[in-house]
C-alpha cells in the first residue's frame, strides 16, 4: 500500500544560499535599504561587506543569505531598491560551481593545479574543456577525464582559432576563461568579449623581464623578490584589473633551476586564488583596479 500525504501535512522548505553583489554611487541609505529589503523576502544575512571608493564615489557591497526564497522572487524584491539606488547589481546561488574553460599551452603547473584543486573539491568550479595551441598537455587532461581541444594558432589562422575557441564557449554555457600560461597574445576583439570573464597569470617581472626566460633574465640581474600576478584580461596586454598578487624572496644562492621551481609555484597559487575569488563573487570590477572582498 502506498503512503499518502495528507493536505494538511507540510515539510519545511528548502533553505537555499545567494550572494548578491552590487556597486552603485555613493549616498546614504544603501545598507539600510538593501537589508531591508533582503529582510522583507525572508532573508537571513550570513555575511556583509562593503566599501565606499573616496576617489571616485563608488560604493561595494556583496552579501551572503539563506533564505527559503526562491531566486526569482529574490530577484523581484531587490528590483525596487536597485531602481531606487541605480545599482548595477549580480545575484547568485552560493556555492554554484562556474563552468570554466581553461587555456594553456606546454606549461602544465597551472593547469594541474587548478584541476586538482577542483576535483578536490576545494575550487568551485566546472571544467567542461580545455584548450591548447599544443598537443602536450593532452594526456594531463585525459587523466582528469575532461575534453581536449587542440586549436593551433599561426599568424595566418588567428581569426579562425579565435573564432573557434568563441564557439567553444557559447556551445559549453562557459562563464569563465582561464589562461593557465597560455602563451599566446588574444586579439582585442576577444579580449573584449571576454571582458570581465577571462583570468590571466603572468611573473610579476613585466615590464622588467620581458620575452622569453624571465626567470633566467632576472637570476642573471640578481634580483631579490619573484612573484606573480593574476588579473582580467584586456586589450592592454598585461595591464587588465589586478584580482591578486604574491610575491617571495630569493638570494643569491638560489640557481636558476630554482628560480623557474619557485616561481611556478608562485604562479600557480596565485592564479587558483584568483580563479576561487572570482568563482565565490567576491571581485568586483572598481574602472581599472578591483574590489576583493575577504
Amino acid at each position: 500500500m502506498t503512503d499518502m500525504i495528507s493536505p494538511t501535512d507540510s515539510s519545511p522548505a528548502a533553505t537555499h544560499g545567494y550572494v548578491l553583489t552590487l556597486s552603485c554611487a555613493d549616498t546614504p541609505g544603501i545598507v539600510h535599504a538593501v537589508s531591508g529589503s533582503l529582510l522583507e523576502a525572508g532573508c537571513n544575512i550570513t555575511d556583509s561587506q562593503q566599501y565606499g571608493n573616496p576617489d571616485t564615489g563608488t560604493f561595494f557591497m556583496r552579501v551572503a543569505v539563506d533564505t527559503t526564497t526562491s531566486f526569482s522572487r529574490l530577484r523581484e524584491h531587490l528590483e525596487s531598491v536597485a531602481a531606487q539606488f541605480g545599482l548595477k547589481w549580480t545575484l547568485h546561488r552560493a556555492g554554484a560551481p562556474i563552468r570554466t574553460l581553461i587555456m594553456a599551452s606546454k606549461a602544465a603547473h597551472c593547469l594541474n593545479d587548478l584541476l586538482f584543486l577542483q576535483r578536490s573539491g576545494t575550487l568551485p568550479v566546472e571544467i567542461p574543456a580545455i584548450v591548447s595551441n599544443h598537443r602536450d598537455l593532452e594526456p594531463l587532461a585525459e587523466f582528469y577525464g575532461i575534453p581536449f581541444h587542440y586549436i593551433p594558432v599561426t599568424a595566418g589562422t588567428k581569426a579562425d582559432a579565435e573564432a573557434a575557441l568563441l564557439e567553444l564557449v557559447e556551445e559549453l554555457d562557459v562563464e569563465l576563461v582561464v589562461l593557465a600560461r597560455y602563451m599566446q597574445v588574444l586579439s582585442d576583439d576577444l579580449c573584449n568579449h571576454l571582458a570581465g570573464r577571462a583570468i590571466n597569470i603572468h611573473h610579476s617581472f613585466l615590464p622588467s623581464f620581458k620575452g622569453a626566460k624571465p626567470y633566467h633574465q632576472a637570476h642573471a640581474r640578481g634580483v631579490k623578490i619573484i612573484g606573480a600576478t593574476a588579473h582580467y584580461v584586456t586589450a592592454a596586454l598585461d595591464e587588465g584589473p589586478i584580482i591578486e598578487q604574491e610575491v617571495i624572496r630569493v638570494d643569491h644562492g638560489h640557481s636558476v633551476e630554482q628560480f623557474v621551481s619557485m616561481g611556478r609555484a608562485v604562479e600557480a597559487r596565485t592564479l587558483a586564488q584568483a580563479v576561487q575569488w572570482h568563482a565565490e563573487h567576491r571581485v568586483l570590477l572598481d574602472g581599472h583596479r578591483t574590489v576583493v572582498f575577504d
